[in-house]
């Protein structure tokens, strides 16, 4: 049996990357008027690389071919 952490490293491993892309295209393209008050702290690729890296940690923990 596949366990069901290996999908869920899968789920935050997708949406962390999508997140971080998300941010970095903002840092690298800033909006004229950013509408959040605390948009220079660039929380969305912070969050975005947090996901991506429990994602990841949870994938190789969980991974079909490392169980006995």
């Amino acid at each position: 049996m596949i366990s069901i952490w290996f999908f869920i490293g899968i789920s935050l491993a997708v949406n962390g990357a999508l997140i971080l892309a998300a941010g970095l295209y903002q840092l690298a393209n800033p909006p004229a008027n950013p509408g959040v008050v605390l948009f220079n702290l660039h929380a969305n690729v912070w969050w975005g690389a947090l996901l991506l890296v429990v994602g990841l940690v949870y994938c190789f923990k969980f991974a079909p071919t490392r169980q006995s």
